[in-house]
């Protein structure tokens, strides 16, 4: 169902089409980060690791910019896209502050070559990693394209 699109002040009009970008860049970078560790190219992993860190990093500061100018953004949407998005908000939402600390994790223990532990977590920080990543541009999708 299509709805009429959501008025943002023309100041702020560009930044939700770049968190999305954002979004599904950090999501790119975790893929193919991950992909290189596969094949044991773990210098060209840090290098995509740290850059889907840098997006992410963007992301969150756009993000937070907006919302502190800007505000709440209601959902529009009426029927079944309603209770669809309200579910991905939440999951999105709840693991989005849970990543936070996980990515630091992550990080912390690659760094100091804790690389036992380093992949112990980052079974759990990758994909949940990549989930709020691309939920963040389905959210978006579904917010101002549909």
């Amino acid at each position: 169902m299509l709805i009429a699109p959501i008025e943002i002040p023309q100041p702020f009009a560009m930044f939700p089409a770049l968190n999305a970008t954002l979004n599904g860049t950090s999501a790119v970078l975790l893929v193919t980060g991950r992909w290189f560790i596969v094949h044991g190219r773990w210098r060209v992993h840090r290098a995509f690791m740290i850059a889907a860190l840098i997006t992410s990093l963007a992301f969150l500061s756009c993000y937070v910019y907006f919302h502190a100018h800007v505000g709440s953004v209601q959902f529009a949407g009426k029927g079944w896209s309603r209770p669809l998005y309200f579910t991905i908000l939440v999951s999105h939402t709840i693991l989005a502050a849970a990543i936070v600390p996980l990515i630091a994790i992550t990080l912390s223990r690659a760094l100091r070559r804790s690389f036992q532990g380093h992949r112990m977590i980052a079974r759990w920080t990758f994909p949940l990693w990549l989930y709020v990543s691309v939920t963040g541009v389905v959210i978006y999708l579904m917010l101002y394209r549909i």
